[in-house]
């Protein structure tokens, strides 16, 4: 009898396995790191092998310690680091390179060849997606130029091309299937968001050949099973989705206008526009959530590139504290910030601004400032930065937010929470479970094979750790973000030569 759901999480620094049982409830964790590789500055690659072994690992490691067979997994769900970018042999399944990471830059040049060329506005139009190196069409037309005689080979049909997820399906099924879902492929630049199907106008302009690329199959759906070698059983892996949407299924935010944030390293937020696609003209991006049967759900995107990551800067470079945890009780040593603002673009500013040549501002500074108040200033951020997207979201989309749901590490900060409520002027509620991640990718395969019955059935299992109410006066909310809006103009362009 089948009585869990085994998630693998493969994120973008370790490879997690989780295993949750009916009630959405973590019974084992296992997690481990892998190495960044930085060829050159602003380069960021994985070996694919690594990725690989580490998750593997992990997922026999988490059904020994919780003394689990194979045959009592329902299923696999697999959520994973999206845009990052592998090839390899179709007949070997030996990759022919490197992956390319998300956070690398090194399509920059060829991503504003293809602006001064006027393709923006068609791939903002057909993908929802503004032309950056983050995603991944990009960095497939890097390897396609950079690794020789490939290109030969990959029109020739033995070289294929995925994302993680990608990568570990074909893994995982012994190299028998070759597919992807649509909320990973349409963080490609290359997949038509309406038809949910690759796009040959966009492959042609970026020169990648279509015998490349997986099948697009539903996110919740039996993609293939495992080769029973691997985990002493032949189980179904049938859900598959990009961490981000991922984390926005496990939050349950089923219904058009529910949002969740994910406080990581970066932060992300996703609202869900139901079936309708909005085409965001201030900076935000259209992406799908995911497909359940025949039913595409899109979600508008907004990514805040340094948000944890503010704190661990300030613990590894300026060593103000040595623990992340610390910069709660330095922040509540000061009644604000003694109007210091710390606008975090150290490599530029994302949504909704696009900015890479914005730049780390530190502002406001007196003789009585701090490390209290920077500590305070850096939190603050995060929740501002979240505020500049949430507003345009809402804006956009026409619709309203009841509630913010949060994830992610920087959650446990009940300074941040309560300060990201009162900047919002919108309740935030943190779950009990936070790994919504991997919950959200158990969840798509656990409905996939009837394990849960319909999402109804998992809504119910959601349950609340603690609401934040909004306590700020909106004319000092008002002020405190016209502050964070002056310096963050005075940013912006900072690195233009």
């Amino acid at each position: 009898m089948s009585r869990y759901v085994l998630a693998l999480d493969q994120g973008t620094t370790s490879s997690r396995a989780i295993l949750f049982d009916r009630q959405g409830n973590v019974v084992a964790v296992e997690n481990k790191e892998f190495r960044q590789i930085y060829p050159q500055p602003g380069w960021v690659e994985h070996d694919p092998e690594e990725i690989w072994e580490s998750q593997l690992e992990v997922a026999k490691a988490v059904l020994q310690k919780a003394g689990v067979k194979g045959e009592e997994v329902a299923a696999i769900g697999v959520t994973n680091q999206r845009e990052t970018t592998i090839l390899w042999e179709k007949a070997t399944g030996k990759p022919v390179h490197n992956a390319i990471v998300w956070q690398d830059r090194r399509t920059a040049a060829f991503c504003q060849e293809l602006k001064d060329q006027g393709h923006e506005g068609l791939f903002r139009e057909r993908t929802g997606l503004v032309l950056d190196p983050y995603f991944s069409g990009t960095k497939i037309r890097w390897l396609l130029d950079h690794v020789e005689g490939l290109r030969e080979r990959a029109e020739a049909g033995e070289i294929a091309f995925g994302t993680v997820d990608t990568w570990l399906l074909f893994r995982l099924t012994g190299g028998k299937v070759h597919a992807t879902d649509p909320s990973n492929a349409s963080r490609t630049l290359l997949m038509d968001l309406e038809k949910a199907d690759w796009d040959d106008e966009l492959l042609s302009i970026m020169g990648v050949p279509r015998a490349l690329l997986p099948k697009i199959l539903p996110s919740s759906g039996v993609f293939g099973e495992t080769d029973p070698a691997l985990l002493g059983a032949a189980i179904p892996v049938a859900g598959m989705a990009g961490d981000q949407q991922a984390a926005l299924f496990g939050q349950a935010c089923y219904r058009p206008g529910m949002a969740k944030n994910t406080y990581g390293t970066g932060a992300f937020l996703l609202l869900n526009t139901g079936e309708k696609k909005v085409v965001s003209k201030k900076g935000l991006l259209t992406t799908v959530a995911w497909q359940v049967g025949d039913k595409v759900t899109y979600a508008l995107e907004g990514s805040i590139f340094i948000a944890g990551a503010v704190i661990q800067w300030l613990r590894d470079e300026l060593k103000i504290f040595q623990d992340a945890a610390e910069s709660e009780k330095l922040a509540r040593e000061v009644p604000d910030t003694g109007g210091v603002y710390l606008v975090p673009a150290f490599t530029g500013l994302w949504a909704p601004y696009w900015d890479p040549y914005a730049r780390g501002a530190l502002l406001g500074l007196t003789r009585g400032t701090n490390r209290s108040h920077l500590a305070r200033a850096a939190l603050e951020a995060i929740a501002y930065q979240s505020r500049d997207v949430l507003d345009v979201m809402q804006e956009e989309a026409g619709l309203s937010l009841d509630a913010l749901r949060v994830d992610g590490g920087a959650v446990q900060n009940d300074f941040l929470m309560q300060f990201q409520a009162d900047i919002l002027g919108t309740r935030v509620d943190r779950p009990k479970v936070h790994e919504t991640t991997a919950l959200g990718a158990a969840y798509l395969a656990g409905l996939a094979v009837g394990f849960w019955k319909d999402t109804a059935e998992i809504e119910a299992l959601w349950q609340r750790d603690r609401a934040f109410e909004p306590a700020m006066k909106e004319e000092e909310r008002e002020e405190l973000y016209g502050g964070w809006k002056k310096a963050v103009e005075r940013s912006l362009g900072w690195a233009r030569e």
